[in-house]
Order: structure tokens, then sequence, then C-alpha cells
């Protein structure tokens, strides 16, 4: 795994978004330059308006760059269709939201299941990996609840395990901690420091430098580029 971990999951080079409003141009993303390792853990921070969650939608294949270039496994994906950027998002990112994305009208281990609706999964195959990965967040016997039957902290979990059941190698969580209580908090974190662990590359938009600190990367970003970028245990100011 050390070796593995000097390869390059993402590489973006002069990334640039803008955006025209009212006939001028503003710079979300004003060249940012990065590199993530394969197994990496790396925290995303910054204020409001930083561009940190335009950066996370980029990294996520969920929108493209106006310029520069983002290779993903050594792929080029700014210019790649919606299609193909579709495909690729479902094939190696798992998705965490502060909100949790769950729908309400479907059982925990239907929402698990979900991705794999659009990977082309059988539903015996389905409803068997969901239950694996509902396991290993430690809700194996909540699978027939409905998310308004689960507390915050378990409609989490049930958000990760649908991140999980593709088997993507990346992970990317945008305030996964964001609307839930301490205990909640903690329960979460050592789940994405097992995932870590077990080699996953990580990526977590988060305002909190406590939650960062557990990150073995951190990255402020600021005025549409990254200013500081720092190891694990280093409390950031964002302010």
């Amino acid at each position: 795994m050390a070796e593995a971990k000097n390869v390059n999951t993402i590489e973006l080079r002069g990334i640039k978004k803008i955006y025209k409003i009212g006939g001028e141009e503003l710079a979300a993303l004003a060249g940012i330059d990065l590199d993530i390792h394969k197994g990496e853990f790396a925290a995303l921070m910054g204020p409001s308006g930083s561009g940190k969650s335009t950066l996370m939608n980029i990294l996520g294949c969920l929108d493209r760059p106006t310029c520069g270039s983002y290779k993903l496994d050594g792929e080029e994906v700014a210019g790649l269709s919606d299609d193909a950027l579709a495909v690729t998002r479902n094939k190696k990112i798992g998705f965490v939201f502060q909100n949790f994305n769950l729908l309400s009208r479907i059982t925990a281990l239907e929402n698990v299941a979900l991705p794999l609706v659009y990977a082309g999964v059988g539903r015996n195959e389905r409803l068997e990996r969901a239950q694996h990965f509902l396991e290993a967040v430690g809700l194996g016997d909540r699978g027939d609840h409905q998310p308004n039957e689960l507390s915050g902290g378990q409609r989490q979990r049930v958000a990760i395990a649908r991140a999980l059941v593709n088997d993507p190698h990346i992970i990317m969580a945008d305030e996964p901690t964001g609307n839930l209580d301490t205990k909640s908090t903690k329960e979460i974190m050592e789940i994405f420091e097992h995932m870590h662990e077990m080699g996953r590359t990580i990526i977590l938009v988060t305002h909190e430098p406590e939650i960062a600190a557990c990150a073995s990367r951190q990255l402020l970003v600021r005025d549409g580029r990254i200013t500081r970028d720092e190891g694990k245990g280093v409390v950031m100011d964002v302010v």
C-alpha cells in the first residue's frame, strides 16, 4: 500500500472555472494545480465563496472546468461528454452529502442498492451487496427501515453504505457531519478513518477545523486558489 500511495489518482493543472454574470466574468477557480495520491485522505476547507464547493464538483465529475487539465487515474476527463462523465463518476467515485440525499419512500436497503440499478446489476446481487455494506457500517438490522425511521447518524451511515456499494476507490464527502450531533460525528469520522486505512482515497469538504484535522492532508481554498497545504493534526483557521 505504501507504494500505491505514491501514485497520483488525481492530477489538476491550471483548472479554472469562470462564470459570466451580467457581462462580467467571475473566476470561482483561478488556476488550481493539485495532485492527490491514491489512498490519501484530504480535507478541503475554506470560507463561504472561496471556491471549495466548485472544486469539489469538478473533482467529483459533477461539473467540468472552463479550462485546464483534469486527469483521473491517468485519463483526461475535463472534456468528456456528459454521458461519459456520468459513467466515470458512477464507476470510480462514491458520494456522501450533508443532507444524506436518501429517497424517503424506499427502505435503507433499497437506498444503498440504488447505484447498482444504474450500473445494470441484477436485483438479487444488488440486495446482497447492499446488505453487506449496511452490515459494514453497523446497520445490518435496519435494512427494512425507511429514512424517517432512522436517526441522523444512522441516515449518514446508510449514505456511506450507498457510496461504497459500487466499490469505488474514491469517496467524496461534502460536509458529511454538518447535520450530526457530537456523538454521531465521532462515529462517522471513525468510519471515514477506517475507509482510509483500507486504502480508499477520501476527499472531504468541511468548515470545521477539528474535522479537517482528522485527515492526513488539509487544503485551504481562498479566492479560487489553494493557499495552504498542511498535514494531519494542524488546526487551520478558515475565517
